[in-house]
């Protein structure tokens, strides 16, 4: 990860404070508009962290023949009751 970057957890909680100040209807239009471009792209760099921690998912999740399968996460974990 790039030094500059946040971690996913800081990039949720600054799209927070973005949405509640783009909210409240009291910025001027240029910082509102650079408000929302932030927020684009914290919203890429945290769609990208998502999909790649489900790509580090699907490579761990192996069958009992020990061949890489892919599952999706919505599905893992819910049938598998022994």
């Amino acid at each position: 990860m790039v030094e500059d970057e946040p971690t996913f957890k800081e990039a949720i909680e600054e799209l927070e404070k973005i949405t509640e100040s783009l909210e409240s209807g009291e910025l001027e239009l240029e910082k509102s508009l650079g408000l929302f471009e932030r927020g684009v792209e914290l919203i890429k760099y945290c769609q990208d962290s998502l999909d790649s921690a489900q790509a580090k998912v699907e490579l761990l999740v192996g069958s009992l023949e020990g061949e890489i399968e892919t599952v999706p996460l919505e599905d893992s974990g819910e049938d598998e009751e022994d």
